[in-house]
C-alpha cells in the first residue's frame, strides 16, 4: 500500500484528493531498515535508517519509490460493531512513473495481495478479522471492500491453484467455456482474477473460439472503428440494442460464473452508436478482470484458500455509513514525513524491487504490461471491516 507524496506541482490540478501527510499524523513513523519487511535494508548505511521502497510494475515504466511508513488505518465496521484502528505499513510514494502520471492512481494504491505486508495480511495477523475479503462493484462502477468477510453460506466458490509451483496470487481454474446454450471443447484454463485489470483477457487460443462463437450467435452487425483495441465490435443504436449472448465460465464441481455485462457501449454525439466485446487476448494466463465481476459480491477467502462469489445488487454499499473525514488538526510542513524524523539523512535506494509473484514468465509479463497493478483502487474508497 503506498499514497502519494506531493512535491511541487500536482499531477491532478483539478482532484479533490486526500493527500496522506505522514507530518500530520500523531502515530507515523519511519520503518527502519532492519525492520524483517524491508526488502532493501541491506541497501541501507544504518539500520536505524527509514526503508527505502522502490516498485517496478509490470506495466511499461510503471513504478513508485520512497519511505516505509508504520501508521493507524481506522477501519470502520457494518452492524453497529466498534470502528477499528489497525497498524499497518504504508509507502510514501514520493516519485511516480510511467502510468502513475496521466493520472490511474492519483491518491495511491491499495495492496491487497498475499505477500505479508498487505493490508489484508496485517489485519489477520494482527486477529482483527479473519483472514479474508470480499468487494462488490455496481455499474457505475463504485463500491466497498470488507475486510474479515467470507462471504454467504449459499454462495458458490473454487479453490486458488497454484501459479509456478506455488499458491501465491489469486489464480483459479476454468474447466470450460459456454456462449449461450453452446459449451465449447477445449476452453479450460487458468485465471488471474484481479479486479485491478479493467477488461477481461483469454489466453489466446481460447480468445480466438470464445469470440468466434459470440459473432456466430449476435444477431448484429459487425462495425471497423478506429480504435482496434477491441477486435470484436457492433453497430447498435438507442431504439435497437440486439441480445447479447452471455458468457457463462465454469469452475470445478460445475459452478459458474456469468458475466452480467462483457460489452462496452460507445456513444456518439450523445446517442449509443456501437458496442464492442471487452474481452481481449492474451500470451499466457487469463485474467478475470472488473468487467466481469461488476454485479457479483466476490470474496477472497485467504484463510480457506478459495474464491468465492454470488450475484450482488450491492445494496450494503448504498445502505452503509461512511467515516466522516475532518480537517486535520495540525498545520501542514512542507516536508510530509513524521514529525520526529523530518531530519532524518537521505537513504540511497538499492536497485529496483521485484515485480509481483506471478511474473515468472516473460508472457506474463506481455500479458500485464497492458494491464493495472494487482488489484489496484482509488484510495477514495471507503473501508468496513466485518
Amino acid at each position: 500500500m503506498w499514497c502519494s507524496v506531493i512535491n511541487g506541482a500536482s499531477i491532478m490540478q483539478d482532484g479533490d484528493l486526500g493527500i496522506y501527510k505522514p507530518a500530520e499524523s500523531t502515530t507515523s513513523r519511519h520503518l527502519p531498515c532492519n525492520h524483517e519487511l524491508c526488502s532493501l535494508g541491506s541497501g541501507c548505511a544504518n539500520p536505524k535508517q527509514p526503508c527505502p521502497y522502490n516498485i517496478d510494475y509490470l506495466s511499461e515504466n510503471t513504478t513508485s519509490s520512497g519511505l516505509l511508513i508504520e501508521d493507524t488505518l481506522h477501519l470502520n465496521s457494518r452492524e453497529g460493531h466498534v470502528p477499528v484502528n489497525a497498524s499497518v505499513i504504508i509507502g510514501c510514494g514520493r516519485k511516480q512513473s510511467g502510468g502513475y502520471l496521466d493520472g490511474i492512481a492519483p491518491d495511491g494504491l491499495l495492496g491487497l495481495g498475499m505477500a505479508d505486508i498487505s493490508v489484508p495480511s496485517f489485519l489477520a495477523r494482527a486477529g482483527l478479522v479473519p483472514n479474508s475479503f470480499s468487494m462488490c462493484f455496481k455499474q457505475d462502477d463504485s463500491g466497498r471492500i470488507f475486510f474479515g468477510d467470507q462471504g454467504v453460506s449459499a454462495q458458490q466458490s473454487t479453490p486458488f491453484v497454484p501459479l509456478y509451483g506455488k499458491i501465491q496470487t489469486y489464480v483459479v481454474n476454468v474447466s470450460k467455456s459456454c456462449i449461450g446454450r453452446v459449451c465449447l471443447e477445449d476452453t479450460s484454463f487458468q485465471a488471474l482474477v484481479d479486479s485491478g485489470t479493467s477488461f477481461t483477457f483469454l489466453p489466446q487460443e481460447i480468445y480466438k473460439t470464445v469470440t468466434m462463437e459470440f459473432d456466430k450467435q449476435i444477431t448484429a452487425s459487425r462495425v471497423s472503428i478506429e480504435d482496434k483495441t477491441f477486435e470484436y465490435c457492433y453497430t447498435a443504436s438507442p431504439l435497437e440494442m440486439p441480445n447479447v449472448p452471455t458468457i457463462m465460465l465454469t469452475f470445478a464441481g460445475n459452478k459458474s460464473f456469468q458475466a452480467v455485462n462483457p460489452i462496452l457501449p460507445f456513444d456518439q454525439q450523445g446517442a449509443l452508436a456501437w458496442f464492442c466485446l471487452a474481452v481481449l487476448p492474451s500470451d499466457s494466463i487469463g485474467i478475470i478482470a472488473q468487467n466481469f465481476l461488476v454485479g457479483y459480491h466476490v470474496v477472497f477467502d485467504r484463510e480457506n484458500m478459495k474464491l468465492g462469489w454470488y450475484r450482488s445488487e450491492c445494496h450494503d454499499v448504498d445502505n452503509s455509513t461512511t467515516v466522516p473525514l475532518g480537517p486535520s488538526q495540525h498545520n501542514s510542513p512542507e516536508d510530509p514525513l513524521p514529525s520526529n524524523e523530518q531530519t532524518s539523512p537521505a537513504v540511497t535506494s538499492a536497485v529496483a524491487g521485484t515485480a509481483p509473484p506471478s511474473s515468472g514468465s516473460t508472457n506474463l509479463q506481455k500479458l500485464l504490461a497492458s494491464s493495472y497493478p494487482l488489484l489496484l483502487l482509488m484510495m477514495s474508497t471507503v473501508f468496513f471491516i466485518s
